[in-house]
């Protein structure tokens, strides 16, 4: 740190009203402190109006210590300590307490005036920087959750490139290699032990479908998109219909090729041993599975979810309307696929399935919306937490109920019996704050009420509140 190099000509005459005002100017905050053994503060100036002006009045006469949070007191007694310290002074962060309530970082230094040992600690208010601060990790958390989104998209979206029975690959533009390949074109169009990804596309089609291919390829540079087109296999034996967007990524452009059957029911396009595995995994989960159209209607059907809704067989359930079984009808499923239209997902939705012969589930169900495919669907994971929720039902029948309890009933019962309930559970609490401000005198209470003391008793009776028989008794004297 640089100092004046001609103090003592420059300053000589500087008067004390002078100096005064030079300390408030160049300051947020300045204090004279008695003494470092004691701290206690004899005046204080204020450059800015942050910390407050009424804050003077309080501070003078207490001890500077008693004017910060706990957590800075011995910064205090540092800076008084070293006060008498040779050399420049040592800038301490303290936090002093504000009247709203919040905290006021000052970054302080203090020196001694006099021989007398009076201390002078000049302050600069950290605010802005605190919130800058503040700004910045809040900034840093956004980004973070930005980035897990972007993270989570990114699974979601190659989890569904690998398990999707469609040949697909990503090819550039510019070369024709092809950069990745999912595993069903990996099946479809690798020879042997060598691998699809970084042959030319496109490879492996009679001559007449390479030149179509390559020409459908042009036209998608030209127009970004073009329909699918008739494709055969080198070996003749599989007919496919191939079609290709263009898409770019920074500064490079690829393309996204997908093949698929001719015939939906050609067999030897059957999805890759791993897609089977999976499927026959989803096939006997212990939780409900269900996979429908966009219109609601059921494509596939678990063991599960045909145990929850009380079907035999899964050809009962398809072309039916999950709506059937869903809750509320015309109001549970319609919020579902209103949420995965608009966010693609949904988690944790509470609601009942009833089954085909009088019985009700509670469940909660998670769902996905997969739109890019062929066939557009939705997808919903059903688990059964009837054997959870059924001792917080019990819990929730002991009156009074909390808001939380009653609001967990939203959807399940019906609008007038919530009411009714929150309206015992008022009368209630209001008898027992009777009772208790009264001292248990029912006379009392009931006169504080409002209410007849017959009409207190027979409240009272049907509550369970208090000693039925010495209310009666005391109704008698």
């Amino acid at each position: 740190m640089k100092q004046f190099s001609g103090a003592k000509k420059w300053f000589s005459e500087l008067d004390c009203d002078t100096a005064g005002k030079l300390i408030t100017v160049a300051t947020d905050v300045a204090l004279v402190v008695s003494d470092a053994k004691l701290g206690v503060i004899r005046d204080v100036s204020f450059g800015s109006d942050e910390l407050g002006a009424d804050m003077a009045e309080k501070w003078v006469g207490r001890p500077w210590a008693d004017t910060v949070t706990a957590d800075s007191r011995h910064k205090i007694e540092a800076l008084l300590r070293d006060s008498g310290a040779k050399g420049m002074p040592r800038w301490r962060m303290v936090n002093h307490r504000a009247e709203n309530g919040s905290d006021v970082p000052v970054l302080y230094a203090a020196f001694k005036i006099n021989s007398q040992g009076q201390v002078v600690a000049l302050g600069r208010s950290m605010r802005l920087m605190a919130a800058l601060q503040q700004q910045l990790v809040s900034a840093q958390q956004s980004m973070e959750r930005e980035y897990l989104k972007l993270r989570q998209a990114e699974t979601r979206h190659r989890l569904l490139f690998q398990v999707a029975s469609e040949a697909v690959l990503i090819v550039d533009a510019t070369t024709r290699k092809v950069l990745e390949a999912n595993p069903s074109a990996e099946q479809l169009l690798a020879e042997g032990s060598k691998r699809l990804v970084g042959r030319l596309f496109p490879d492996g089609f009679d001559e007449d479908s390479t030149q179509a291919l390559q020409s459908m390829l042009g036209a998608v540079r030209a127009t970004g998109r073009t329909n699918g087109i008739a494709v055969r296999s080198a070996d003749g034996k599989r007919q496919l219909i191939a079609s290709a967007s263009l898409f770019r990524e920074e500064r490079s452009s690829f393309f996204l090729v997908r093949l698929g059957p001719a015939n939906p029911d050609m067999s030897n396009l059957a999805l890759p041993r791993q897609n089977s595995k999976v499927l026959e995994i989803v096939s006997s989960a212990p939780e409900g599975f269900v996979v429908t159209g966009l219109d609601g209607r059921i494509l596939f059907a678990n063991r599960a979810f045909l145990d929850l809704v009380q079907l035999a067989t899964e050809e009962q359930s398809r072309n039916e309307s999950l709506e059937r079984w869903l809750g509320r009808p015309g109001v549970d499923f319609n919020l579902l696929t209103a949420q995965l239209r608009e966010h693609g997902s949904l988690r944790l939705f509470a609601t009942q399935l009833r089954g085909e012969y009088g019985s009700n589930t509670d469940v909660e169900i998670c769902a996905v919306s997969v739109v890019d495919a062929e066939e557009p669907c939705f997808g919903f994971t059903i688990r059964d937490v009837g054997q959870r929720v059924t001792f917080d039902r019990q819990v929730s029948r002991d009156k009074p109920r909390s808001v939380a309890q009653l609001t967990e009933l939203v959807g399940r019962v019906p609008l007038k019996d919530l009411v009714r309930e929150s309206t015992d559970m008022i009368e209630k609490l209001c008898i027992e704050a009777a009772l208790e401000i009264t001292g248990d005198n029912r006379a009392s209470a009931a006169e504080i009420l409002g209410l007849s003391r017959q009409s207190l008793y027979a409240k009272l009776r049907r509550y369970g509140l208090g000693e039925l028989a010495s209310a009666e008794s005391e109704h008698f004297e």
